[in-house]
């Protein structure tokens, strides 16, 4: 038994010992390879190696080579591995911040140190010595420039200018932002501009300059803020009254005023700080450490800004609600940023401030075209809307490009990809032709509204008035026509830009409204019908028209239907499909009739005469004498009645006047009649019989034909 165990033991050595040999072997090739090509090269291997070491032949190759590698290698989709990936990039900040507590000493030594080396071992107490005194040459030329304009103003004194006259509304305001303006200048010219006329050390010159202009930043926000807010109402000089843009109190006023400057402060002192850390080789975590601090101040504002702003209402639970709501959300966007989630942090912060700056931008430019409520508006209603409008563009503008750097600098690989690539390009370009598309529409509305209201409120001649009306028709369906046209561009635009072929959905729409049109017929009908009564001029807003059982004054369009407006009060939408034969009782002129009954032993020649006088002073009537274009006359006996002669009177007026016209012709008529014995007639019966009964009988019948005249005369009135 140990025989053959001894024997397997000696071959497993002798296979053991015979593949070592083969690796010596091996090895000795190698070597024996690796010697030889140390020896010298040919020429060709030569002429080789030296087109490899040249620079444009290694650009080309890491052309042709990498990008295709770094594609394949970032186009995968995301899995649970990225988002662990993420979440170890987020511990690893946080663990970052965390371990730089500790250094936060050292860097300031390492910064003190690093001062007194670069400018000749002065102390970082020299740096702010001379901030202070560039400061305080800015400050002393302000004040010469101040003192300058003041006696400037004073020799060339203007009235006081009110906010009813708007040009010098504008003049006042304008004035005003040059005297506040202007000094900044001057201090920033006299700061800077001074100090950069000396040569510094290049470290002592980052450090000073950040805090110049940080100084100069906040001081240009402060005095804005003061302008818009109108913090100073009454100037010092002239005794003018400033006007507020944004509507609020004094109160109001003095409370954003005082957080904008501690917002401001906070944000430009961090901002300042993190350019001189960066100067002075801070390293990255310290310096993330020390601007996320000196952000917990403007959370605290923030927060201080949503407890105990002004213009907050009653408390109620749902405002208390609200305002945890917005407490949780700025410490969840704090926590963004802590956190290096610059993408979310971002957005988030759009989501907050983007709605109010855009509403206050609007507020401040309202505010400036327009005067109380008592004064004229605007001449130029466009200029205001392209200014409101494009001020909104360039803040959207701006904060998408914002918004795109930290896209791209973010997610570098995601930039490199085509189709993640194109997918932001298409969205960030779809938000400016949004933007295009809003600023077209509103110059468009605004020329229409205009229109609209100049033809409302203009005279003239029938020619112009009718003119006005027609333009009060059709200007509204062109309005609604053109926001439909922009609206179907727009979003096709924007679709192409995100890759979405619109070929097939314009040939889509086309077959669907083929579709739509078989299916809706009633709708295409109403739709034509309305534009052949439009072509035909059929009718216009304002006008009195009747069709069928609907009548009424035409209040508005649509691209289905009329609106009318009853003379009792109800309103009639009506298709235009439904309304057949129209008539118009607002055109051109009305021929109104109507009769009177006199007793048979009236003089009819006397009463054509007295109608005659009658139609002569109405003429002569300051109201109701521009109204008529032929005056009331007597045509004639129209019928001999059971109790009197129907005479027939008839008279052409203005549409829409004939009713007045004809009641005060009545009231006229009736006084000449009774001036001059003329008795209208009534009814009557002729009693044989002298018993009681009888003449009760009679009495009764008379009473009872005279409430049967008077019906029906209430009825035909009715009508009328």
């Amino acid at each position: 038994m140990s025989t053959a165990v001894f024997q397997a033991m000696t071959a497993k050595m002798r296979i053991l010992l015979a593949l070592s040999c083969v690796v010596f072997l091996g090895l000795a090739d190698v070597s024996q390879a690796q010697t030889a090509a140390t020896e010298p090269p040919p020429k060709k291997v030569e002429e080789l190696l030296k087109l490899l070491d040249d620079p444009e032949i290694k650009a080309w190759i890491a052309a042709k080579g990498a990008p295709p590698a770094a594609a394949e290698e970032d186009f995968v989709a995301p899995s649970a591995s990225d988002f662990m990936q993420w979440s170890n990039a987020v511990r690893a900040h946080l663990r970052g911040l965390v371990q730089a507590i500790p250094a936060v000493p050292g860097e300031f030594a390492g910064a003190r140190s690093t001062i007194m080396t670069e400018i000749n071992g002065r102390r970082p107490g020299a740096v702010l010595l001379l901030f202070a005194a560039f400061a305080a040459l800015g400050f002393g030329a302000e004040f010469l420039f101040r003192h300058i304009l003041s006696r400037a103003r004073r020799k060339m004194a203007v009235p006081a200018a009110t906010e009813a006259d708007l040009p010098k509304r504008h003049h006042m305001i304008g004035r005003s932002i040059f005297a506040a303006m202007a000094p900044l200048v001057v201090f920033a010219l006299a700061s800077i501009g001074a100090f950069l006329a000396f040569t510094w050390p290049p470290l002592l010159a980052m450090l000073v300059l950040h805090m110049l202009v940080a100084l100069i930043g906040w001081r240009v926000i402060m005095r804005l803020a003061a302008i818009v807010l109108a913090i100073d109402r009454r100037q010092a000089h002239g005794g003018e009254i400033v006007a507020r843009l944004i509507p609020m109190d004094d109160v109001q006023a003095a409370f954003w005023y005082r957080r904008v400057a501690w917002f401001a402060g906070i944000f430009l002192t961090g901002w300042a700080a993190a350019g001189m850390m960066t100067a002075l080789n801070f390293t990255p975590n310290v310096r993330s450490l020390i601007v996320y601090t000196l952000g917990l101040g403007l959370l605290v504002v923030a927060l201080e800004i949503v407890w105990n702003r002004p213009e907050a209402p009653v408390a109620s639970r749902a405002y208390r609600a609200k305002e945890w709501l917005l407490t949780l959300y700025l410490c969840a966007l704090w926590l963004l940023w802590v956190a290096g989630m610059s993408l979310a942090f971002w957005v988030g912060v759009y989501v907050i401030i983007l709605p109010p700056i855009l509403r206050t931008t609007s507020t401040i430019v309202k505010s400036f075209f327009s005067g109380p409520d008592d004064s004229p508006k605007a001449k130029n209603p466009v200029f205001e809307v392209l200014i409101e409008r494009g001020a909104r563009v360039i803040i959207i503008i701006l904060a998408v490009a914002w918004l795109g750097a930290v896209i791209r600098f973010r997610t570098s690989g995601l930039m490199e990809d085509e189709a993640a690539s194109r997918m932001i390009r298409g969205v960030l370009g779809g938000v400016v032709i949004l933007l295009a598309a809003d600023l077209v529409w509103h110059m468009l509305k605004g020329l229409i509204n205009v229109r609209i209201e100049r033809a409302r409120i203009e005279g003239g001649d029938e020619a112009a008035l009718a003119r006005s009306g027609r333009l009060m028709t059709l200007l509204p369906i062109l309005r609604n026509f053109l926001a439909v046209l922009i609206a179907a561009i727009a979003v096709m635009m924007v679709l192409s830009g995100l890759g979405v072929a619109i070929g097939p959905l314009i040939a889509g729409a086309g077959i669907f409204g083929v579709a739509l049109g078989f299916g809706s017929q009633a709708l295409v009908r109403d739709i034509i019908s309305g534009i052949f009564y439009m072509t035909d001029d059929a009718f216009r807003v304002g006008e009195y028209i009747q069709s069928g059982s609907y009548k009424g004054t035409v209040e508005s369009f649509s691209i289905r239907s009329v609106k009318l407006r009853h003379h009792r009060g109800p309103i009639f939408t009506v298709p235009f499909g439904t309304l057949g034969a129209v008539q118009n009782m607002s055109r051109d002129w009305v021929i109104d009739k109507f009769l009177i009954s006199v007793s048979y032993d009236t003089d009819i020649a006397k009463v054509k005469k007295l109608v005659k006088v009658v139609g002569a002073e109405l003429l002569q009537d300051p109201e109701f004498g521009p109204q008529i274009i032929e005056t009331v006359k007597m045509k004639g006996v129209e019928a001999f009645g059971d109790y009197g002669i129907n005479l027939s009177f008839a008279m052409m007026t203005k549409p829409g006047h004939q009713s007045t016209i004809r009641r005060r012709a009545y009231a006229m008529i009736r006084e000449a009649f009774v001036a001059n014995g003329i008795g209208f007639a009534s009814p009557t019966v002729q009693v044989a019989a002298n018993e009681d009964h009888t003449a009760n009988v009679a009495a009764a019948a008379t009473n009872d034909a005279i409430a049967r005249k008077k019906a029906a005369e209430a009825a035909k009135l009715q009508e009328n």
